[in-house]
């Protein structure tokens, strides 16, 4: 079975813990317990009905004041496919969480609710998820059963938000009228929408296609350890184990070590349960080349013909998470795939204005949940690609060397 990791997204109040908890609920996802202590507390709070939202929001003050402030994570499985939900909070202080949260989800849910419509926080997360370059934007306008399950409410929304979407980078954007509290369309079709004759949340979520969501073509395979086991049945053995970022890997392949530059041929694919003839992402693997040469954790390995941009010099879009702001030459930590360098902001571009999505070029201060374009420069070269082009390799991190806090997290422009 393959794994799909989704994430929520959407305006306060707009019902995501709700739904997730709907999900986990009426898919038989929740142990018995759970439930218990679930209907314990709604009855503490005085609610007449099972207040599902407890399920992940777990902080004590998340169930004090109804809201989700940390990103949680839930896992379930259905006989089709496994799931990792990341539940992230909606307040504009918080951006910083659904940047977390959403940064390695295949698809988002953004949240409307049917009786307010598109709201600024709807655009704001909608605009991160395209800036995340998630494939997949699934619409759940929630809380139909408030606007007497229209079919005109969910209509006009619908037209609202695609109009708001053609300015998004997102090719594929779904929509379903659903209610999280009655649970109208999350797991089981709702009796109250005849008129509505798309899939369920539950049945898009087992059936869209993210095979192709990985960067089959352009083959990049970051090294992180070296394997020597030094037994007399693989005396001689030496291979390269990482993760495949990208493209395809076969036996006999002629491929090229970065930064060095030198080549070889593909002798073997090693797994736990023996060899392969080819690998791909996301799979774990250890490689062995036909030549001895000096490769250590950070290299990279890719075809010939085919290579990764090898620069000191990077353009990164990035999310500020640090409550303090960059220092003026400062050093950081850059960690990026198996690499780690230092590197120091050069120049910050311009930063991002959440709310109208423009570009301002006079205020260059960045501060906690800022979006920006800045320049770095790093003491070592980094093997990359731009972040569209490959979600792996063009991602990073930046960590404070004093602190050893992570401060930001950037996509390659």
């Amino acid at each position: 079975m393959d794994l799909l990791r989704f994430t929520t997204a959407g305006s306060v109040d707009d019902g995501k813990s709700t739904l997730i908890g709907r999900l986990l609920y009426d898919s038989k996802s929740i142990f018995e317990d759970q439930i218990a202590a679930v209907k314990q507390s709604s009855e503490r709070k005085g609610l007449k009905h099972i207040d599902l939202s407890l399920l992940t929001d777990g902080l004590r003050a998340e169930r004090e004041q109804g809201i989700t402030i940390d990103v949680a994570y839930r896992y379930f499985a259905t006989p089709k496919r496994k799931f990792i939900i990341a539940d992230t909070p909606g307040h504009i202080q918080y951006t910083r969480n659904m940047v977390t949260g959403a940064s390695t989800a295949n698809l988002a849910l953004i949240l409307v609710d049917a009786r307010h419509g598109i709201m600024e926080q709807t655009c704001r997360h909608s605009f991160i998820a395209s800036l995340l370059q998630i494939p997949h934007l699934v619409v759940c306008i929630n809380k139909m059963d408030l606007v007497d399950y229209s079919e005109e409410v969910y209509n006009r929304i619908v037209s609202e938000y695609t109009d708001f979407a053609s300015k998004l980078d997102v090719n594929d954007v779904r929509y379903i009228p659903i209610s999280a509290l009655n649970g109208d369309n999350v797991v089981n079709r709702s009796k109250n929408m005849d008129w509505y004759q798309g899939s369920t949340l539950l049945n898009t979520l087992e059936t869209v296609h993210i095979a192709s969501d990985y960067n089959h073509i352009d083959a990049r395979f970051p090294v992180q350890t070296i394997i020597r086991p030094h037994s007399s049945e693989y005396h001689d053995y030496r291979g390269y184990a990482g993760r495949v970022a990208g493209g395809i890997f076969r036996r006999g392949d002629k491929v090229t070590v970065l930064p060095s530059g030198l080549s070889s041929h593909i002798k073997s694919i090693d797994t736990m349960n023996g060899d392969l003839e080819e690998a791909f992402a996301p799979m774990s693997v250890s490689i062995t080349l036909e030549d001895d040469i000096d490769i250590s954790r950070g290299d990279m390995i890719v075809k010939e013909n085919n290579q990764s941009i090898v620069s000191q010099d990077v353009d990164i879009m990035i999310c500020w998470l640090s409550t303090s702001g960059p220092r003026p030459g400062a050093k950081y930590y850059l960690r990026h795939t198996t690499r780690e360098v230092r590197a120091i902001i050069k120049e910050v571009v311009y930063k991002i204005d959440i709310n109208s999505l423009h570009r301002v070029q006079d205020d260059k201060q960045i501060k906690v949940n800022d979006i920006a374009r800045v320049k770095l420069r790093t003491t070592q070269p980094l093997l990359f690609d731009p972040y569209r082009k490959n979600r792996m390799t063009g991602s990073l991190i930046l960590i404070d060397e004093t602190t050893n806090e992570t401060v930001a997290a950037g996509m390659i422009v």
